[in-house]
């Protein structure tokens, strides 16, 4: 029985169709006037799936909302004429750990958004070695002060 079972899994399968889920996809792309921001909105608006789309030219975002592949939306934006489109990277400042460590500060960025880096975050490690330095327990604690 365990062999005919496997036989029938492996030969009369009806192949499952993904199902898209509803998100948002934002991009990052430089639209210099009106004609450019309806090439992006009309080029993005005719895909499948597609619920809206928001154009903010100042901030140079693209926010595309329903259920669509990511990836798709993109290469449709470059497609354009826009080679330089990309996920939006920027996350606003509030979220960041250290918002001013290096590689995070973007001075093109949007004002109150910084660059989505991995944040560093010091280890357990690391923290017991600074502590230990000004403990009273270490006996060269004086001499580092």
């Amino acid at each position: 029985m365990g062999a005919l079972t496997n036989i029938i899994s492996n030969f009369c399968t009806v192949p499952s169709r993904k199902i898209k889920t509803m998100q948002t996809v934002e991009i990052k792309v430089k639209m210099d006037c009106d004609g450019c921001e309806r090439k992006v909105r009309n080029a993005v608006a005719k895909m499948k799936g597609v619920k809206s789309v928001e154009i903010n030219r100042k901030q140079s975002r693209v926010t595309v909302n329903g259920c669509v592949d990511p990836n798709k939306v993109l290469n449709r934006v470059k497609r354009t004429g826009k080679k330089r489109a990309e996920f939006w990277p920027y996350v606003p400042q509030h979220v960041v750990t250290y918002p001013h460590a290096s590689g995070v500060y973007d001075k093109r960025a949007p004002s109150g958004y910084v660059r989505n880096m991995q944040s560093f975050t010091p280890s357990a490690e690391t923290e017991e070695k600074f502590m230990s330095l000004f403990s009273e327990d270490n006996v060269n604690a004086c001499s580092i002060m």
